[in-house]
C-alpha cells in the first residue's frame, strides 16, 4: 500500500497565510497540516508516500526531502483530478491511499481503507454536524449531499443539500484506489461525457460521475477527530480547543 497527498494548490481562501508557503505547510498545534497527515499515514503502516506539488513546491521539498515527489506545473489552471493524474505510475501498479492536503485525521481512518477489499473506497465522517455547527451559522451553506445504500455503497455525493436528511455523513477527502479501479477510472476520464473537462473536474464531481458509469464506491464510517482547514477562521477555532480535544492525534 502506498499513499499520495494532493498538495498542488495554494489555498487562496487562506488569504495572506499562503503568500509564501503552500496551504499544507500551515501550522496547527505546532505541526504543519502535512506533518499531521504524514504522522497518521505512517502510524497506519504506510512508508511509501508521495506528494504531488504545485505552488511553492520547493518549500515542501525542503521540509520533507526524503519523500517521493510528483509535480503539477500548471496547478493554477487545473483541479484536483488533473493533479492526481500526475501520480499515474503509482496508481496503475499499486493500491494507493489518496489524501487531500488540508485535512487532519487519525490512523484509524487510514487503516479502515487499507483493510477494505473494495476497489474504490472513501471514508466519511459521522460527527460532521457538531463540527459544522461550530464552523458555520447554517451547516447547509457549505456541506454537500452524501447518501449510501444498505450495503454502504455510495449512491449520491456532491450536490447542494436541501436538508440534513440529504447528508448521511461528510466526505472527508480520503480515498483508496486499486490498479483495477484506476484502470477503469482512466477509461472514464478519456470519454466524451465527463461533466467537466479533465483539467477542471474536481474529486467529488468525478466520484458522482463514476456512479453514473456503474462503478461501485464503498463508504467507510469514521468517528475520531477530523478537521479541514478552509480559511483563517478555521485555524482560530481549532487553536481555541484544549489539548484533550485533539490528544488522540498524538497517540501511537
Amino acid at each position: 500500500m502506498k499513499a499520495i497527498i494532493l498538495a498542488a494548490g495554494r489555498g487562496s481562501r487562506m488569504k495572506d497565510k499562503t503568500d509564501i508557503l503552500p496551504k499544507c505547510l500551515t501550522e496547527l498545534w505546532n505541526k504543519t497540516l502535512l506533518e499531521w497527515q504524514l504522522n497518521s499515514l505512517k502510524k497506519a503502516g504506510i512508508s511509501d508516500i508521495a506528494i504531488i506539488t504545485g505552488y511553492r513546491s520547493e518549500e515542501i521539498r525542503k521540509r520533507q526531502p526524503n519523500l517521493k515527489y510528483f509535480h503539477n506545473d500548471i496547478w493554477d489552471k487545473t483541479n484536483m483530478v488533473a493533479t492526481l493524474l500526475k501520480a499515474d505510475e503509482w496508481l496503475k501498479t499499486d493500491d494507493c491511499i489518496v489524501s487531500y492536503a488540508d485535512i487532519i485525521y487519525t490512523s484509524k481512518a487510514v487503516k479502515s481503507l487499507i483493510e477494505s477489499k473494495a476497489d474504490i473506497a472513501i471514508t466519511y465522517y459521522t460527527k460532521f454536524l457538531e463540527l459544522w455547527k461550530e464552523r458555520f451559522d447554517n451547516p447547509l451553506d457549505d456541506i454537500e449531499t452524501f447518501k449510501k445504500d444498505k450495503n454502504s455503497n455510495l449512491i449520491e455525493i456532491g450536490h447542494k443539500a436541501k436538508s440534513l436528511s440529504d447528508i448521511e455523513g461528510q466526505y472527508m477527502g480520503l480515498l483508496k484506489f486499486t490498479p483495477l479501479s484506476w484502470s477503469k477510472i482512466s477509461q472514464v476520464l478519456q470519454s466524451d461525457n465527463l461533466p467537466k473537462s479533465v483539467e477542471k473536474i474536481d474529486m467529488t464531481s468525478l466520484l458522482s460521475h463514476l456512479l453514473t458509469q456503474n462503478l461501485e464506491i464503498k463508504t467507510i464510517a469514521y468517528d475520531e477527530i477530523f478537521l479541514e482547514v478552509d480559511n483563517p477562521e478555521d485555524l482560530t477555532l481549532y487553536e481555541s480547543w484544549t489539548p484533550e480535544q485533539y490528544s488522540i492525534l498524538n497517540e501511537d
